[in-house]
């Protein structure tokens, strides 16, 4: 197993993707999932890459959509859906992460009793997508001011949902931004809802459920529902990137 020094190196090294997702203990990121509905992956990105990115939000021609937050009610603040072909860090992390998550996900609609099982590779799940007219990409790159905030949501996009997604943060809190915490909330039956902040740092990675996961009960397992959204940003500017593996209709 390699240790967090050795796998600190290869963010710094410029590994490529696949190789740092590979270093990575995804017996511990499952064990987390299961446990909390979420799971962080830190320096999964270099602070170059979070750059590059952030700076891709002012390239119109690599985007399909532009959505003002407020227009809809969803909060203040703005987004924009990449359009295909995403760009080579996108893809690359995309094709990376999704084996590493069909297992759980399997286990997971398995435990909750949903007929649904997922292709081992990410090229096979998108056909399935396609197929059903979910064709438009869903990476997105997010861009928060002072007072901006995103409401609790999910995104779902289509009858095809892979239940795991994940933000990177792209911005350095207490130097980028203050506020704009990553926030998540359970849904419990006949119970008050739970709350989580994710403590991210630029460049770490948060895997968290897209819709609902099993949690163990007196009589065996229920379905709890998550939403995420965004806190207030207090100051500054906030980058974020968001992969989901499904696409839209």
């Amino acid at each position: 197993m390699s240790t967090t020094l050795e796998r600190e190196s290869k963010v710094r090294a410029g590994a490529p993707i696949e190789a740092r997702t590979e270093a990575r203990d995804w017996r511990h990121i499952h064990a987390e999932l299961d446990a909390h509905g979420w799971a962080m992956i830190e320096h999964l990105l270099t602070p170059g890459e979070c750059r590059a990115l952030a700076a891709l939000y002012h390239d119109g021609g690599r985007f399909r959509s532009h959505v003002v937050m407020a227009r809809h009610g969803f909060g203040r603040g703005e987004y924009k859906y990449f359009a295909y072909p995403l760009p080579e860090l996108i893809e690359a992390l995309r094709t990376a992460i999704y084996p590493r998550l069909a297992p759980l996900a399997d286990r997971w609609n398995d435990t909750m009793g949903i007929d649904v099982r997922y292709p081992a590779t990410h090229t096979d799940f998108l056909a399935r997508c396609h197929a059903a007219g979910q064709r438009r990409p869903t990476p997105l790159l997010l861009q928060y001011g002072e007072g901006d905030f995103n409401a609790l949501h999910q995104d779902l996009y289509g009858a095809h949902v892979f239940p795991f997604q994940v933000v990177f943060l792209l911005s350095q809190p207490g130097e980028d931004f203050e506020g704009g915490e990553f926030v998540l909330t359970e849904q419990r039956p006949r119970m008050q809802s739970r709350a989580e902040v994710v403590p991210l740092r630029r460049g770490d990675a948060a895997i968290f459920a897209v819709h609902h996961r099993p949690v163990p009960g007196r009589r065996g397992h229920y379905r709890v529902k998550l939403r995420h959204g965004v806190s207030r940003v207090r100051s500054g500017h906030r980058h974020t990137m968001g992969i989901i593996f499904h696409d839209a209709t």
